[in-house]
């Protein structure tokens, strides 16, 4: 998992809902990765075109010892 911050894109769309669709986005991934942590279920995820396999460390320990295990499917 990416820990470091990215920035969001930004809507051009003068739209107030279509302004806030990056950052639902956003949030709708984190709660797709804690959800993933507790359950143990991996992640599907688009890398450099490619659909991989994610599994997501369930606790900070596994953070710092594993780094994550990535499995191309495609």
């Amino acid at each position: 998992m990416n820990t470091t911050p990215t920035q969001l894109p930004v809507s051009k769309l003068p739209d107030a809902d279509m302004q806030a669709v990056p950052s639902a986005l956003a949030r709708a991934a984190q709660r797709a990765r804690e959800l993933a942590a507790r359950t143990g279920t991996p992640l599907i995820v688009v890398e450099n075109g490619k659909l991989v396999e994610e599994l997501v460390p369930t606790n900070e320990d596994d953070h710092r010892l594993v780094h994550i295990i990535k499995k191309h499917i495609r």
